[in-house]
């Protein structure tokens, strides 16, 4: 992310948020056939999830969760010790089907599509929010 709005409110987030989080970026720099690009997207990104770890893939497919639910997917994943959640974005593409088989969870951010950069920053505020749920921080209120 380079300096714009979205960075600005990915750091205020990541500032907020306690648990430790991590964003790794994947790119394919040719460019490919859109079927191609998602191939190769799915070997970049199948090379950067830590081994071990919950994989959640954001797609369209998915489950949508409640703010109080995906709290409660958190608390989980605490409960588990869980070592390392994975959230997965693809390209505009979306992600191919052999990072979709293998996940251990879909997530549906609903049925509008939005922009990668923002899609990010959504999800960080979730994950802040979740915390906020489980803490008993007003913030959700």
């Amino acid at each position: 992310m380079k300096s714009r709005p979205e960075r600005i409110l990915w750091d205020e987030y990541l500032r907020r948020i306690k648990w430790p989080v991590t964003l790794h970026e994947v790119e394919e720099r040719k460019a490919l056939k859109p079927k191609t690009l998602i191939a190769r997207e799915a070997e970049l990104l199948s090379r950067a999830i830590p081994r071990g770890a919950f994989v959640v893939a954001l797609d369209k497919s998915g489950k949508a969760f409640s703010s109080r639910s995906f709290a409660q997917l958190f608390q989980d994943w605490i409960n588990e010790k869980r070592k390392y959640i994975t959230f997965v974005i693809g390209g505009p593409e979306g992600l191919d089907n052999t990072i979709l088989s293998e996940v251990d969870l879909k997530l549906n951010m609903g049925d509008q599509t939005w922009p990668h950069l923002l899609v990010r920053c959504m999800l960080l505020e979730q994950i802040y929010r979740a915390q906020c749920i489980l803490t008993n921080h007003p913030y959700h209120r």
